[in-house]
C-alpha cells in the first residue's frame, strides 16, 4: 500500500522524471537515500514501470494530432492491426477499448494530405471516425 509520501515521489517524478534527488528529497521532507529507497521499492514492486520523456511532435513537423475511433469490419481484427504495423510513423498509440469502437488510435501526421492517404487505406481495412485535437 502507497503512502502520502509515495504518492507525493510520484507526483514529483510524473512531472519531472529526471529531478535530482536532493531536489525530490526537499520537496518530500526526507533524506536523499531514504528517497532513492522508496524509488527503488516502487520500481521493484512494479508501481513504477519506466522513465520516458514527452516529445513535442509539432517540432518534428508532425503538425495534426488525431484520435480515430476504429470500428472494425468483422470480428477478424488482424487486417486492421496488420495495416497498423506498416503505419508506425503515424501511431502514436493504439488502444484496444470497450464500447461503441473497437480501438481508439492516436496519431500524428505531417499534413492534411498525408492524413487523408492515411484514412482511404485505413478504410480497406475498417471503417472510422476522425476527431482532430485543436489544443491540451
Amino acid at each position: 500500500m502507497l503512502d502520502s509520501t509515495d504518492i507525493c515521489i510520484l507526483d514529483e517524478l510524473s512531472k519531472n522524471s529526471r529531478i535530482k534527488m536532493k531536489e525530490l528529497s526537499e520537496k518530500v521532507h526526507l533524506t536523499g537515500p531514504a528517497v532513492g529507497a522508496r524509488i527503488a521499492k516502487l520500481e521493484d514492486n512494479g508501481v513504477i514501470e519506466g522513465y520516458t520523456i514527452k516529445v513535442n511532435q509539432a517540432k518534428l513537423g508532425f503538425y495534426i494530432h488525431a484520435l480515430i475511433n476504429i470500428y472494425t469490419k468483422s470480428t477478424l481484427h488482424e487486417p486492421y492491426l496488420s495495416f497498423i504495423k506498416t503505419q508506425e510513423t503515424y501511431i502514436i498509440n493504439n488502444y484496444k477499448i470497450s464500447g461503441d469502437s473497437c480501438y481508439i488510435l492516436e496519431c500524428k501526421f505531417p499534413s492534411n494530405a498525408i492524413l487523408d492517404e492515411f484514412l482511404v487505406n485505413l478504410n480497406k481495412h475498417a471503417n472510422y471516425k476522425l476527431s482532430i485535437i485543436i489544443n491540451k
